[in-house]
């Protein structure tokens, strides 16, 4: 859940379903590839001009390209939520999911640090912001691919990449689960398995 309000998680096969309110069962990076839903603002035609200033290409192919990432502790939270969180998910979707953390980051409502966010909760029955960080296991990384990509995620992400997918969202559910407070803030785009919402003042 991201706390009481609520974010769903992919869960790794090394992790159980956690305190989340929606854990999403792990899924293949390669079945989704391709499987996106997103609002047409967002949305990149292949042959768009090049003037109309498109957001970068959001690719595995592009990732595997680039050099192995790396960074301090904030880079290892982000990373970590990635790769638990939304490794099953699209390339975009990982992105999406790192979106989220920032946003919170960046609101006043939520901890000022990445690790802050990602931790937020941690310890307290049901009060996990993601429910990898509660369900005993440790957090360990055995798909080098995966992890590698999250890596690439979160260091573009901490590094400035605009955030054009999720519309400033705060939070996100999977699409099969039904939580209270999806009724009460907007939501901003679909991506993968995700539902996202931007956290409405006084809700």
């Amino acid at each position: 859940m991201i706390a009481a309000l609520g974010l769903a998680a992919t869960a790794p096969a090394a992790h159980a379903a956690g305190a989340m309110i929606a854990p999403v069962d792990t899924l293949l990076d390669a079945a989704l590839d391709g499987e996106i839903l997103v609002p047409a603002s967002f949305a990149e035609p292949e042959d768009a001009p090049a003037a109309e200033a498109l957001p970068p290409a959001y690719t595995r192919a592009r990732l595997d390209a680039m050099p192995r990432a790396t960074g301090g502790k904030e880079f290892a939270c982000l990373k970590e939520a990635i790769y638990f969180e939304a490794r099953g998910e699209p390339i975009r979707g990982q992105y999406a999911v790192a979106e989220v953390i920032m946003n919170r980051v960046d609101s006043k409502r939520y901890p000022d640090t990445i690790c802050g966010v990602v931790n937020q909760g941690t310890g307290r029955l049901h009060a996990c912001q993601f429910s990898y960080t509660c369900d005993g296991l440790p957090e360990t990384m055995t798909e080098r691919r995966a992890a590698d990509i999250a890596g690439k995620i979160a260091r573009e992400v901490m590094d400035g990449k605009e955030r054009r997918i999720t519309g400033d969202a705060t939070h996100y559910h999977a699409d099969y689960v039904d939580p209270y407070w999806n009724k009460v803030y907007p939501r901003t785009a679909t991506v993968g398995t995700h539902i996202f919402y931007k956290q409405i003042p006084g809700a």
